[in-house]
């Protein structure tokens, strides 16, 4: 069981811990541009598949938005449960 006191790094937004960690503006920008381009491919395509699906363009963009946003809830739940560690034994 924890002892009751936590790392400060296990409470706060992985946002802020990447900066201690090295992470800079430069490598910012490249991340941002990066999600740009794919929010520039991903959200026609979405668009795309809810036309083929009988549905309208924005219930394609709705479900691209939501899924994007539910996926990356998760992968944030999983890199803070990587990283934290718990004693066995105390």
């Amino acid at each position: 069981m924890p002892d009751g006191h936590s790392n400060r790094a296990s409470v706060l937004p992985k946002l802020i811990t990447t900066f201690s960690e090295g992470y800079n503006l430069d490598k910012f920008r490249k991340d941002f541009l990066a999600a740009l381009t794919v929010a520039i491919v991903a959200l026609p395509l979405s668009m795309a598949f809810a036309i083929a699906s009988g549905v309208s363009p924005e219930r394609g963009l709705y479900t691209s938005i939501v899924g994007a946003s539910w996926s990356q809830h998760w992968v944030e739940v999983a890199s803070r449960l990587a990283v934290r560690r718990v004693p066995l034994s105390s």
